[in-house]
Parts: C-alpha cells; structure tokens; sequence
C-alpha cells in the first residue's frame, strides 16, 4: 500500500521520452522482473505490442520512457478508447463501450521493483495527465487489476476514482478516472 505521506520527485524532476527501437532491450529486462510480471503478459508478447506501437502499426497507443532526474524509471503509454469500442474488443471488455470515444487510458510501470512505495509512480502520472490535459484530453482512465492494491492506491494519490457505475461489473478490471483537483497528499 501506498503511505499517503510519501512523496515523490518534483514534477520537474519528471521527463516524458517516446520510447525509441533503441529502448526495446531495457524494456526486454523490465518486463522480465518479478513486479512487471504479475501484471503484465508474456514479455515478448508485450514487447511486440510496444514495438507494434513505435514502427506505427499500432497508431492507437502511444509509448513512452519515464526519466526522474535524468535516470528511466519506468514505462508509460496512453491509448484511445474510441478505436478499442468494437464487438472484438468489447466481448472481454464490455466497461469500452461505457465511455466516451474520445476517451483516452493509461498504463504505468516503475522499472526498479525496489522503487515502488515511493511516490514515483503517483508523481509521473500526476505530470502525465498534466501533458495530456494540455493536448486537449478531458476524460482520462486507468484500468488496474483490483488486486493491485499497491497501484490502485497509488492511482487513487495521483487523482483518480473509480467509476462507480463500472464498479465490479468485469473481473479483473477496476476503472478509474481522473477527477481534477482530488490528489492526495
């Protein structure tokens, strides 16, 4: 769980890098370690969907590299929900067709496991929806496991809420939105 004193890097301290061919090894390690797996899928599987995401055949996702003051420290990516609001996708995620299409979501991991509970997290993805505020983007979601407590505190840190009409009606999923002006301190 996430102590709600906890503090993280000033959002100064926090720089937003696309993620380049070049980054594909660090993300390889990342996606091997002990905390990334518990959440994440099969680490090549997911490496393909970021390297499908930086050549352009997945133009619906947006990847990035995370640095806190000058060190990657983690990996964070923003998708479209409108393009995702489809019976394919709609069959395992029903919660997709509930939201506007304009609607974007984001996915956040720290790279170093030995970092988390530190208020990184909290703090990138409080400047991330800054970033994504200021291109125009109004409802902002993320989607973690329930069972991650320790992300879904940090989340809750960071401003978001879940939506109460989605609450428990897909396993495995709680959906949480951005509310402006309610980060914890």
């Amino acid at each position: 769980m996430v102590a709600l004193g906890v503090r993280g890097p000033a959002p100064d301290e926090i720089v937003f890098r696309p993620v380049k061919l070049a980054d594909l090894p660090m993300l390889a390690d990342w996606l091997t370690r002990p905390h990334w797996r518990e959440w994440w899928g099969e680490p090549e599987i997911e490496l393909g969907y970021i390297r499908d995401m930086i050549e352009g055949r997945d133009t619906t996702c947006r990847p990035f590299i995370f640095h806190v003051a000058g060190t990657a420290a983690g990996y964070i990516q923003v998708w479209e929900v409108g393009p995702h609001q489809t019976p394919a996708w709609a069959a395992d995620h029903p919660w997709l067709m509930e939201l506007p299409s304009d609607a974007v979501g984001v996915d956040l991991s720290l790279a170093d496991g030995a970092r988390l509970s530190q208020g990184i997290g909290s703090s990138a993805i409080r400047c991330f929806v800054a970033m994504l505020q200021a291109e125009g983007h109004r409802t902002i979601i993320i989607d973690p496991d329930p069972a991650n407590t320790r992300a879904v505190a940090s989340y809750a840190k960071a401003g978001f809420r879940p939506v109460p009409h989605l609450e428990g009606r897909t396993d495995g999923v709680l959906i949480m939105q951005f509310q402006q002006d309610t980060t914890l301190t």
